[in-house]
């Protein structure tokens, strides 16, 4: 499962040549842009995923017991990774169901357990950020997020101001210098 950096400008040619779209768009933080990553791109592309997964899995931290993927980005490559390294996952709601049992993370028991929260893109954090907030209050143990991809350019005080450690399998810096 090592990393090569020729794997990673292979992966991050493909991102930009199939998922970059170029237009006006308005991104979950409310912020216009001029571009987009269509994850669902790269989530619906087996050997896409497998190569994200691939690349993503050396940087799980170790003692990790759980990963935590955010509905909706988050869980297929949670689910890849999970694949890959035989670590069980979390499939994790923006909110707690209102029905049934209630829940949040649907999957193990987490209370007391190291868990990495796991995103496709970032870009402000918001979101990671209060998911993580939720996992916690429920006993989660959770300092790092794994992402696909971080548009933030190392910039997202959510994620910061929770104490949370971002590591990402590709950064807009990369991939604007990888090109198509």
């Amino acid at each position: 499962m090592s990393e090569s950096l020729a794997d990673r400008e292979a992966l991050g040619r493909s991102v930009n040549q199939r998922c970059r779209l170029t237009g006006s768009f308005t991104l979950r933080s409310g912020q216009q842009a001029d571009f987009y990553f269509d994850k669902y791109l790269f989530e619906s592309d087996p050997v896409l995923l497998q190569s994200v997964a691939t690349l993503a899995a050396p940087l799980i931290p170790p003692g990790t017991e759980l990963l935590a993927g955010l509905e909706l980005g988050g869980v297929p490559v949670a689910t890849a990774l999970s694949l890959l390294t035989g670590l069980p996952q979390l499939l994790v709601r923006k909110e707690a169901k209102t029905y049934g049992t209630a829940k949040l993370a649907e999957g193990p028991d987490f209370s007391g357990r190291r868990v990495l929260v796991v995103e496709d893109v970032i870009t402000t954090g918001g979101q990671v950020a209060m998911s993580t907030d939720e996992l916690r209050r429920r006993g989660a143990l959770v300092d790092t997020v794994l992402c696909v991809i971080d548009r933030s350019g190392g910039h997202h005080p959510p994620l910061d101001e929770a104490g949370l450690t971002v590591r990402s399998v590709l950064d807009l810096a990369f991939l604007d210098a990888v090109g198509a």
